[in-house]
Parts: structure tokens; C-alpha cells; sequence
């Protein structure tokens, strides 16, 4: 009586099987999106804001080398009042300076990090990728067949054992 099969629910194989097919529905395009994500996220700043900083930084360069020689035309001409408003606006322009230098520190810092912290997180995703792309639909395939195999064992008529075939009486 061992080799004997116990089933109860040959649909909830059914049922468990359909789910599987679901999840995997839903799970690949999440994984790929999950690399698209950080992929569009490193392009962003290696390329969109790098771009955009180092450009803001030129101009800002460029304002202040402009309010460098205001100040200087006005030292010249020996404007008081004037010389303190071209120093002001020398300042505001190193401030600013300063400001987008910072920025782009910054940004190289995370685009460094990012990378960093990223790649261990991509490399199991796409490791989970792969089962999903490989071993999902083997499961989906092993768990169809199971269901068949079950569905046929539980059709199959008893055969009659030789008790049964006896004289009727």
C-alpha cells in the first residue's frame, strides 16, 4: 500500500500552475524594468546632468571673469561708489562658482556610488532573471505534465481482481 498515490486535488496542481504562469507574467517584465531603471538613472547622471552642470559652471565662469574686469575697468576709473557694487557682484559670481563646482562634485560622487550600490542589487536581478527565463518555464512544463499524468491515473478503470470475475451467482 506505499506505492500507492494519495491525491486529493489534482486542480489545485491546476490552480498552482496558473498562478505560476501569472507570476512569471509579471515578474519578467518587473526584473527588466528594475535594469532599465538604473540603467536610464546612470545616463541621467552620467550624461543629462553632468552635461547640464559643466555647461552652468562655464557660464557661471564666465559671468564672473565678466564682473572681474567691471571691477577692474572701475578700479581704473576710480568709481568708489561703483567698485563696491562690481565687488559685490564678483562675489555673488564666486559664490556661484563655488556653488556649481560643488554640484558636480556631487554628482560625479553618485555617479560613482550608484554604481557601486547598484551593480551587486543588477547582478542578483538578473541572476532572478535568469530562473525566470530558464527554470519558470520548465516548472510550468513538469507541473502540465504532472497534471495529465494524475488526470489519467484517476480515468484508468480498476481492473477487476479474480475474486470479482467469479460465477455469478
Amino acid at each position: 500500500m506505499a506505492d500507492q498515490a494519495k491525491i486529493t486535488s489534482v486542480e489545485a496542481i491546476e490552480a498552482f500552475r496558473a498562478a505560476l504562469v501569472i507570476f512569471m507574467s509579471q515578474a519578467r517584465p518587473a526584473m527588466e524594468e528594475v535594469s532599465g531603471e538604473v540603467a536610464r538613472c546612470g545616463a541621467w547622471l552620467q550624461h543629462d546632468q553632468r552635461r547640464f552642470w559643466e555647461n552652468e559652471l562655464r557660464g557661471r565662469r564666465k559671468k564672473l571673469e565678466e564682473a572681474q574686469q567691471e571691477l577692474f575697468s572701475a578700479r581704473m576709473s576710480n568709481f568708489q561708489e561703483t567698485t563696491g557694487l562690481q565687488q559685490m557682484a564678483v562675489q555673488r559670481w564666486q559664490r556661484s562658482v563655488r556653488e556649481a563646482e560643488e554640484k558636480l562634485g556631487i554628482l560625479k560622487k553618485w555617479d560613482r556610488e550608484l554604481e557601486n550600490r547598484s551593480q551587486p542589487l543588477l547582478k542578483q536581478a538578473e541572476q532572478l532573471q535568469t530562473y525566470l527565463t530558464t527554470e519558470m518555464p520548465k516548472a510550468i512544463a513538469y507541473l502540465a505534465q504532472i497534471v495529465k499524468t494524475l488526470e489519467a491515473y484517476t480515468n484508468t478503470a480498476p481492473t477487476p481482481s479474480p475474486s470479482d470475475s467469479g460465477p455469478p451467482s
